[in-house]
């Protein structure tokens, strides 16, 4: 590999930028995915021992360096057990990449394919503006390039055709099936109802929102599924994408965004410009409509 330059006694290559950008990135979104959370302190108390155990070998500290090298030896192991919610977080990130089809195979041409959707909107808007009349809670979780296997398993799995008659039966609070998530495939019918959902551990959510909301945005914070909500307490449409959610929405613009959401191509970078342009130092945007703020 060709020398770029030198520092001193350091030859600088290619090879050496490249594993520099490499590791910084990585570093970079691994503070991106702790941020905010208990294990960025539990990081830095690691960070802090390897320090720690670097200058007691420089000063030939037998006893304390035998003593922090047992302990660092088992380091992997510790690391994985404290960190085991940020890994799994970590590799549904990864999974979740435009790269890999609908079953998880590495696809290098998905990303050039739409996502496409057969799902009956104004049957969902029609359900939800009832359902908020009413003041019945709701959370409705429509699928994108991740069919939702998992979460759909956790409920009742139905296979029933979409409409607004089915999905207030459903959130009728007499039905057995009202209390979790109702997931909507990409074909349009409805997967599964009572699904258990992720309840996201953000801090900077605002206490206005309520567990149906975290919960919301605790799935769309690691897949790509656009999730409604009903509040159950004022009766406010919400719609959340990206941990991002859209608060107190008007008909016409729940149905302007979520035609959009569902028929755009999701890719990384259509992400973090979103996130960039709504959020600056939150990890969760909750909008309002101008119009009735």
């Amino acid at each position: 590999m060709p020398l770029l330059f030198s520092i001193g006694f350091l030859e600088i290559t290619m090879v050496d930028i490249l594993d520099i950008v490499l590791v910084s990135y990585l570093m970079f979104r691994l503070y991106k995915l702790l941020k905010g959370s208990v294990a960025v302190k539990i990081l830095l108390g690691i960070l802090f021992l390897y320090v720690i155990y670097i200058l007691v070998n420089t000063f030939d500290l037998k006893l304390l360096s035998s003593i922090l090298g047992q302990f660092l030896g088992v380091g992997v192991i510790a690391t994985i057990i404290l960190f085991q919610q940020e890994i799994r977080k970590f590799l549904m990130l990864i999974g979740r990449s435009p790269v890999f089809n609908n079953e998880g195979r590495l696809n290098p041409f998905n990303w050039r394919k739409s996502s496409g959707t057969g799902v009956d909107v104004s049957a969902v808007i029609d359900a939800a503006r009832a359902l908020s009349t009413t003041q019945t809670g709701a959370l409705i979780v429509f699928t994108k390039s991740s069919a939702l296997r998992f979460y759909a398993e956790s409920g009742d799995l139905l296979d029933a055709i979409l409409s607004k008659r089915m999905l207030i039966s459903i959130f009728n609070k007499y039905s057995p099936l009202h209390d979790g998530a109702v997931i909507i495939d990409k074909g349009g019918r409805i997967k599964a109802a009572r699904c258990i959902l992720p309840v996201s551990e953000n801090e900077d959510i605002p206490a206005s929102m309520g567990l149906r909301h975290r919960a919301a945005i605790g799935l769309t914070e690691i897949t790509d599924a656009i999730v409604l909500v009903v509040s159950e307490e004022t009766g406010q449409i919400s719609l959340t994408r990206n941990g991002i959610a859209y608060a107190d929405l008007a008909a016409q613009e729940l149905r302007i965004k979520l035609n959009k959401f569902l028929s755009e191509r999701e890719t990384r970078r259509v992400e973090e410009e979103e996130v960039k342009d709504n959020r600056e130092d939150s990890d969760v945007q909750y909008e309002t409509n101008p119009s009735t703020s």
